[in-house]
């Protein structure tokens, strides 16, 4: 009996893998926060299978509210011929990114335009609107939803939406919606940019943010290297007070990197 229960003491420390912590360090003036994929919060609907990056609905941590003017990162997987029905918003600016299949949108503003891989939907919800968000196709929708307050209160509602080639930003940082002024982004109305790159594998990009800003960082797929930190599928990092990033693919890669404002207002 005693040697069993040794085997499988010895079992349990040297065979069953330690799954990876949060950890957080400074470099300078910079701080990384890093966190690992499994340490998401994961919601199981049925029709919805979302990871909530931040509190979100009826997930609340009073660690994990905000990184600067990021309020939301909702990484979602609506079934077929389901969706969230018509609810409304206030004070936000919305910005879906969808990474596979296809959503309908419906709004209060007389919006009806649907939603590809690819596309990037920006929505001000100003003083207010109501909207419905419903995947019509014959297979699940993955999808990206990022709330970002904005500079400032009451404004108009207002939607854009805009398609992009993968292309653009291979082995290269592309800008795909931003309140900074960069060409050719879907705009909103925050000191701000979200940006998309897939990185070959050996391939690298630099990152030089303004000071003060609040950099988030969140792996699609693969395996990079930022700096002397390792991130892996779905692992985030979130740096205050950024310094100069460098980025290297261990093999290919995607990500999204949001710059924001270092504190909401």
């Amino acid at each position: 009996m005693k040697k069993h229960t040794l085997f499988c003491t010895l079992f349990v420390l040297f065979f069953i893998p330690v799954l990876a912590q949060e950890s957080e360090e400074k470099v300078g003036t910079m701080t990384i926060k890093t966190i690992p994929a499994q340490q998401r919060h994961f919601s199981d609907y049925g029709w919805l299978k979302t990871y909530w990056l931040f509190s979100f609905s009826d997930y609340y941590d009073p660690d994990n509210i905000q990184l600067g003017a990021l309020r939301v990162f909702n990484d979602d997987v609506v079934a077929p011929m389901r969706g969230f029905p018509t609810h409304p918003h206030k004070e936000m600016e919305i910005i879906t990114i969808v990474l596979d299949g296809t959503m309908t949108h419906e709004d209060s503003m007389g919006n009806r335009t649907t939603i590809h891989a690819g596309d990037v939907q920006r929505m001000s919800a100003g003083t207010g609107i109501t909207h419905s968000e419903y995947n019509l196709g014959e297979k699940p929708t993955h999808f990206y939803q990022i709330w970002i307050y904005p500079d400032k209160l009451g404004l108009k509602p207002s939607y854009e939406q805009k398609q992009f080639s993968p292309e653009i930003w291979k082995n290269k940082l592309c800008a795909l919606a931003s309140g900074q002024g960069k060409p050719n982004t879907v705009i909103f109305h925050t000191d701000a940019t979200i940006y998309r790159a897939s990185l070959e594998a050996g391939k690298t990009l630099d990152f030089h943010p303004s000071k003060s800003r609040s950099i988030f960082i969140y792996l699609i797929c693969g395996e990079l290297a930022m700096n002397d930190t390792i991130l892996n599928t779905n692992d985030q990092a979130r740096i205050e007070c950024a310094e100069p990033l460098s980025f290297k693919a261990r093999n290919n890669s995607e990500l999204i990197l949001i710059d924001v404002p270092f504190c909401k207002d």
